[in-house]
Order: C-alpha cells, then structure tokens, then sequence
C-alpha cells in the first residue's frame, strides 16, 4: 500500500484541560515528527518569557492559543510511528466550539477520548461519547490522563473506567482500550509505564497500530460526483471527481439517480501528455461516453452492480448549528456532493442537547441550536446516496438555512419500531419494480397497435393544444387507445405542488415524462402538450421512454412569437409584456427549439387541417398503422 492509504486519522477529543494538546505534542515529540529543531525553539521562547516549556505549545503555535489555553480551531496534523504514518485531529473541547470538534471528527477513522482522572467524567466527556456514536466511529481509545495528579492510584482508574463504560454502554460505543496515562510525563504514550505495572493495557502508540485501516478509497466500490457537462464540437464531456473506486476506459457506468447507463469511450485530464486508460479515487477527470445520454450535474456514476442508492426518504442524524431551529416539514436545500434539492424533516424521533445531553423522545416540532436529532428526511426527487459506513463521501450532507449552512447530517438508516432504536443499513432491495405478465407485444396485439409517447413542444399560443386534441380525437375515431397530457392539466393534480422556477420547470417536465412512459407502457399512444423550453429536459424525457422501449418522437409545433402574441388566446404575453407575469417563455424565459425534430409543423403556414393530416399521419406510421392519409381526409368536425 502507498504512504496515503497507510494513513489512519485520528481524532482526539476530550473536555477542555484535560490534556488534548499535551497528548498531541508527546506523541510528536517522542516519535520524533516534529520539524527539526522545533522543540528546542520552543524551550528558548518559553524561557525567554520566563514560561514553563510545556508540549501543548508544540501544538499551540499561535500565541492567542496559548494566552487562552484552549485550542480554538480543529487542526490536521501528521505524525508517524515505524508501522504507518497518522494523521491528528484536533478537535475542539471548549464549547463554543463543538462545532468545529464535528467537521472534524466526522471524517475519523478512530479517537482517543480524553478524560481527567483527578476531575473525572464531565459533561463534556459524555457529550463527545455521544457524538462519536452518531458518528459511527468504532475504533475508540480511552484514555485516562493526568494519573500522575492521583499518585497513579489503579481504583480511580477503575471507577472511571466502570463508570464510562456503563455510559457508552447505552450509546452502543464499546472502546477497544481504556489506558491510564500522563500525557506530561510520557507515561503510557508511546512505551508502558512502569509507574502502572498493574494495568494490562497497551501504550496509546501500540493501541493505535494495532487498528485496522480503512479499506483503500480506490478498492471501494466507484462513486464519481459529475460537476458539470460541456459541449465542444459535437461531444459531451462529463467533468468530474472519482471520491472511491476506480474507473478504466470501456467500463459500464450508471449515472444515479435516473440509472442511464453507457459505456466510458475516453478518459480525459487537464495537461495530459498520454492517452488516458484508468483513473482512480482523488482524481478530477472528464470522461466521454460511447452513447450521448443525458447528464447532468449532481449525479454520482458507479458501476452496475455496485452503485449507491437511490431513494427519497431516508434517516439521518443531524447537527444543528443555526440561530433559527430548524422546523418540522420547512423546505430546505440538502446539498450532497454536488446534489442540491429541496428537503424536509418528516419526522423527529428523539434529539439530544448536546450541552446537557439530556434525551427527548418527546414529540417535537423543531431542532434548535447545538442539538443533535435522528430523523427522516424526504427530498423532492430522488437523491442518489450511500450509508456513511459504506462510503463517507456520499454518506454526509448538509442542509442550508437561507444562504448559510445550517446543520451537517449523517445517513445511517434506522428501525424505530415499538420506540427501540436500532441502527440498520437504508437499502433498495426492498423496492423493485413489479413486472406484470403482459408484454408489451400483448398489449400492442390486444389493441393492434403500440404504445408510444408523441412530445409536442413549441411557444404558448404555437397550437400545441388544439392540435393534440384534435389528434387524440381522430387517433380514438380509428380505433386507436389515446390520451392528451396537457401541461396545464397536470398542474392542476400530478403537479400542483411545483412553481415555475427553473429547477420546479425541469421537475415538472420530468414528472409529465414519467407519467407519459407509465401510461405508453400500457399500450396508449400519449400525446403530450407542454411547452418543454429547454432541449435537455426534452431529451431527458426521450431517453426515460427510449430506456424502457417506448417510440418516442419529439414534434415542434412552430409559429414565430409574433404571431403567437397576436393569437393570445389567453391573454398571457400581454401580462407578460406589462410585468404581471414574470419568467415567461418567450418574454423573458427562453425557449430552446429543437435543432432535429422527428416532425417539425409551422401553424402560421399550414392550416389547422394541413397540420392535422400531417401529424395524424405521422402517428399512425409510429403506431403501427401504416396508412397515410392526406389533408382531404375526412376529419371530427369539430377538430377542423
């Protein structure tokens, strides 16, 4: 294994005084990590300012440090023993400063919590045993220092440690060593003290090469976070991270959620001097796919059978640091990776005052400042994630109150059934799709012709509705099983939740493309009539319908906007051009027309007749029914 993945990261925690920095400088000092000749300034400063040297100011490098004697921000730093090199956190234990203890710990293979034998167990203690549990941290030291200040006494040492156990007990944390020590003296750190021949316990250093390391980010199964697609030329290069796993070109990848699937044709980075074959995790890259599928920013590739889940409830611990509590069923954004989507807190099971740690599982309507809460999330569409066990990266996020973060979260799952809790992994093994025993060469046998989705997108006012209903009504005159989904209509149920912002716009398209493809499937031909401005929601649609086998054709119903405005059936461009109606296509929202088109109509040159024969003919030639028919063609009358 490399140097990197031979790192283990430790964060140490603790009640403030009770010797964090201490530990951190013996352990740099006595496995000589430090830079050389550092300790020795050090000694000269101290005795320049008439000081006592102590091996916290090997940590405490700035003086507003010291004069405090509290670290105030979470510091990584690097030592090493002759097995592997360490990476330190220090977190924190003053606090006002939990917070940072968090951002740090959360990313902790393993910790050393700190307790004063001559204070003993603190409220700090307790709540920092807490927050590794939620954590999921499990590889635990606990160190009892300072047992120098109680003569080295093994019964004080034992009540601590039968009287923390007990504690930890109940938080399902199980330490694999308590070890009594003297950070400031040496004893127990890096050799055993032969101050303690009564304990059987290791050294901190032998403790902690004895943990096991991570698995290797690049043997985890692949998760690359997309941050952006661009266009040059005619190909589509998805840029992105690789967080785990590796990926090499000729791969099949799945990009959740939506799981589009295609192969890697290219492997692309900045300045390469040398075709690219394999990437793996840490590294920012781009890639092209051998089909054009469509993605988009936030979604996380993976490989087939090993990719993350994909699901739109979830549990979660989160840490709220907001002034404003955090309130039951408020919409806020949850940013994970580079997802970003509207999220609520559907339920809170208990919540726990990270001060008092005092536990309610009280009903309640909000999480306030500094409290940590285990809850269900649902998001507005689905999230693509992992547990935090499973993959780190993918497995926190954080949720936004306004402009400002308001609480990190954790995905862990959760059974709370008959008021236990018991930590469970979130699955998708229990959703799957549920096949019916009718193909869809039944259905298209049973009603003598296919199922197919007919997408027809133009301007308001363009005739998008006047022509699907005069098609629906003429396919039905022929036998043919049809249904108009207009846009307006689904926004009166399937919809009426959305706004018109260009995320709940893109939403929308997707929600009408779902139920378009659902209804094909049971072998009617769709017709829809929505105003679909953007080409990547309409080509998303076309591949929902294209990845379960149903003919879709995209039809633009053209008219320039100037006779669209003087058509204003309902008066919208008017409220539009006065500012009554804002973000509205064509006025001040554009619409992308599409470049290829299966059926292109222009209302302001064809009659509605010659527009109808066209379309209708079109339609029957996709279904199935191969006879033509022309503008002469006798039609509902009252569609003409």
């Amino acid at each position: 294994m490399s140097q990197e993945q031979e790192r283990l990261k430790i964060v140490i925690v603790g009640h403030v005084d009770h010797g964090k920095s201490t530990l951190i400088g013996r352990l740099f000092h006595d496995t000589d990590s430090l830079p050389l000749g550092k300790a020795e300034s050090i000694r000269k400063a101290c005795e320049a300012e008439g000081m006592e040297f102590e091996y916290a100011f090997l940590l405490d490098a700035l003086l507003e440090e010291q004069e405090q004697n509290i670290t105030i921000d979470t510091t990584r730093i690097q030592f090493r023993t002759q097995k592997r090199n360490y990476i330190i956190i220090d977190a924190p234990g003053h606090k006002e400063f939990l917070k940072n203890m968090i951002t740090g710990a959360a990313n902790a293979d393993a910790a050393i919590l700190l307790i004063d034998a001559n204070e003993g167990i603190q409220e700090q203690s307790r709540r920092h045993g807490y927050l590794l549990s939620l954590l999921g941290i499990h590889q635990v030291i606990v160190a009892v220092n300072k047992m120098d200040l109680v003569g080295f006494n093994e019964s004080v040492f034992r009540q601590i440690k039968q009287d923390y156990t007990a504690f930890l007990e109940k938080l399902g944390v199980s330490p694999k060593y308590f070890i009594p020590v003297s950070a400031k003296h040496g004893h127990n750190i890096t050799t055993r003290s032969p101050q303690m021949p009564w304990s059987e316990s290791p050294s901190i250093l032998d403790a902690l090469d004895s943990f096991a390391l991570p698995p290797s980010q690049e043997d985890m199964p692949l998760r690359m976070i997309v941050q952006d697609v661009y266009r040059f030329d005619e190909r589509r290069i998805v840029a992105g991270r690789v967080e785990a796993g590796s990926l090499s070109v000729g791969d099949d990848i799945v990009f959740w959620p939506d799981r589009k699937r295609s192969k890697v044709k290219t492997i692309e980075s900045w300045n390469a001097t040398a075709p690219q074959v394999r990437a793996s995790a840490g590294q920012s890259l781009a890639i092209t796919l051998e089909e054009q599928i469509f993605v988009e920013r936030g979604q996380i590739a993976g490989h087939p059978d090993s990719g993350p889940l994909e699901a739109r409830e979830f549990c979660a611990n989160i840490f709220w640091i907001h002034d404003e509590p955090l309130s039951l069923n408020h919409p806020h954004t949850l940013k994970l990776g580079t997802q970003q989507v509207e999220a609520r807190v559907l339920k809170i099971h208990r919540v726990v005052d990270s001060s008092t740690l005092e536990i309610s599982e009280q009903p309640r309507m909000d999480i306030k400042k500094n409290e940590v809460a285990e809850v269900t999330v649902r998001v507005r569409r689905p999230l693509a994630f992992d547990n935090r066990d499973r993959c780190p990266e993918t497995g926190r996020f954080v949720l936004m109150q306004g402009e400002r973060i308001g609480g990190g979260g954790i995905i862990h799952g959760a059974d709370y059934a008959s008021g236990q809790h018991r930590a469970k992994s979130v699955t998708s093994e229990n959703i799957t799709w549920t096949e019916g025993r009718l193909s869809s060469d039944d259905r298209a046998g049973h009603f003598g012709h296919r199922g197919a989705v007919i997408w027809l997108t133009g301007l308001s006012g363009s005739g998008k509705s006047t022509l699907a209903i005069a098609l629906e009504a003429s396919l039905f005159q022929r036998g043919i099983a049809s249904f108009v989904l207009d846009g307006d209509n689904l926004r009166h149920g399937l919809c009426t939740d959305l706004g018109f912002s260009e995320t709940d716009r893109k939403e929308n398209i997707r929600r009408a493309g779902e139920a378009a493809k659902l209804m094909a499937e049971a072998g009617l031909v769709v017709v829809t009539s929505l105003i679909s401005p953007f080409r990547e929601d309409r080509l998303k649609v076309q591949e929902i319908c294209k990845a379960s086998g149903i003919p879709f054709a995209e039809v633009y119903i053209s008219a320039p906007l100037e006779v669209c405005e003087q058509r204003d059936p309902r008066s919208l461009y008017k409220k539009a051009r006065s500012g009554e109606i804002r973000g509205f296509t064509g006025i001040d929202s554009p619409y992308e027309p599409p470049q290829n088109p299966d059926l292109e109509i222009a209302t302001d040159k064809n009659t509605i007749k010659e527009s109808i024969a066209h379309l209708l003919g079109f339609v029957l030639e996709l279904s199935n029914r191969q006879k033509t028919f022309s503008a002469e063609d006798e039609l509902p009358a009252s569609n003409i």
